[in-house]
């Protein structure tokens, strides 16, 4: 499983990196992946994480890379996708910038007992991946202030008044969907993995 995740993550990270359409595009968008990639790695043995969200994490690594390949605006079959006058893979983009991190969260959050009760597990994953998910607009902007024309590729606006309103929604909705869809599958994993951590001590 490991290495071949690891394989998986250097195929696309090597492929993104090849002739990019834009090379500062490119090191904007896939360097949250290398940091992701980074900490994983350093965490490992501390914090092993559970089988579904290494593979979660993955497919967030492999979205990032596409974007910084072809630029959130010209990525190849989503023009014009449910209808929109524009390129929508940065909402798919910004769908899994909620999606993914609803994860990360709720496994820290139950694996360390920061919170009692379901209802405010629920409460406390939304809203930090909502948190996450305006803190990455406020990076885009300082991003769009410090480079000028050359940050319109990464940001992908398209032109579109409301794109970081919608960046924001669409992040919600991912994270308000992982957490009903896949708790129940997460639990299972999180019990069979602190089991194995106890008979491992």
């Amino acid at each position: 499983m490991k290495y071949i995740w690891i394989s998986i993550f250097w195929i696309v990270l090597l492929w993104s990196g090849v002739y990019p359409k834009d090379q500062f595009t490119w090191f904007l968008e896939v360097a949250p992946a290398l940091l992701g990639g980074i900490i994983l790695a350093t965490t490992y043995n501390k914090f092993r994480l559970t089988p579904l969200l290494y593979a979660l994490i993955l497919v967030h690594c492999v979205v990032l890379m596409i974007g910084g390949h072809y630029t959130y605006a010209e990525v190849p079959f989503f023009d014009g996708l449910f209808g929109a006058d524009r390129n929508n893979y940065d909402k798919v983009g910004h769908f899994f910038q909620g999606f993914v991190p609803a994860l990360i969260v709720r496994e820290i959050l139950v694996r360390k007992k920061v919170v009692s009760g379901r209802a405010w597990l629920n409460l406390f994953i939304v809203s930090i991946s909502l948190a996450f998910s305006a803190f990455y607009e406020l990076i885009e902007w300082w991003v769009a202030l410090s480079t000028g024309e050359d940050a319109e590729a990464f940001l992908g606006t398209q032109g579109y008044v409301w794109d970081t309103q919608s960046d924001m929604a669409l992040a919600l909705i991912g994270a308000v969907t992982s957490t009903f869809i896949l708790s129940k599958s997460h639990d299972v994993q999180l019990s069979k993995f602190n089991k194995r951590l106890v008979a491992t001590r």
